[in-house]
């Protein structure tokens, strides 16, 4: 079912023509030719924290690949704080974490979002093991039956430093981008995050400086 957005911050479907959305554009061109030797079908993005603007950005990035003409899979990972169901302005009663506890199918779990081609598998409820659930070969099977499915699968997770999450959902992805609040960050907090994905053989495409986080 789709719905409406009432999200401000998906700039990129609501003012395709501005400044903002161009970047978010530059940012999926940069992402593409990051590794023209390969194609990058999963990528994660993540922060080193929490309120560094991940959310927005993997959002707005999500649109643009739409408005090029693939098919997207944006799915929420963070089963600790969810938000991308808000985003969308769809419902969170299944999702991600249903799915992989076996108790939705994927036809049940994935929705439809008011913008053509973009699709949104949500958290779902919170579990009391998310860790697990995304370190299993359910997980490792569902994205392996997503890349056939869709051209692009973008993932949100927690950021690196506060839980094991993203670093686990880092090494099944194709590359990883890590959004950074311009002047909130310490050096010493993104040496630490970049090292615990580098641990995993992680593949960091690139960081994104976000100057306007909320």
């Amino acid at each position: 079912m789709r719905r409406s957005i009432n999200d401000s911050s998906l700039i990129v479907s609501m003012n395709p023509k501005s400044p903002i959305s161009e970047v978010y554009r530059l940012l999926r061109t940069k992402i593409h030719f990051a590794s023209k030797d390969q194609a990058l079908k999963t990528l994660m993005i993540t922060s080193t924290q929490a309120g560094e603007g991940k959310t927005t950005t993997i959002s707005n990035l999500a649109v643009t690949y739409t408005q090029e003409g693939k098919k997207v899979l944006l799915i929420d990972a963070d089963m600790r704080k969810p938000s991308l169901h808000r985003v969308f302005s769809q419902p969170n009663h299944q999702g991600l974490s249903t799915l992989l506890m076996g108790q939705t199918s994927v036809e049940d779990s994935i929705q439809e979002t008011i913008i053509d081609q973009l699709f949104l598998l949500p958290s779902g409820p919170i579990p009391a093991n998310s860790s697990e659930l995304l370190d299993s070969v359910v997980m490792r099977e569902l994205l392996e039956l997503f890349k056939q499915q869709y051209d692009v699968i973008l993932i949100d997770t927690p950021s690196v430093l506060s839980v094991s999450d993203s670093v686990i959902v880092s090494a099944l992805c194709d590359g990883v981008v890590m959004i950074v609040a311009s002047g909130k960050v310490r050096k010493d907090h993104l040496k630490k995050a970049k090292e615990q994905l580098d641990h995993v053989n992680a593949r960091m495409l690139g960081i994104v400086i976000n100057k306007d986080v909320k």
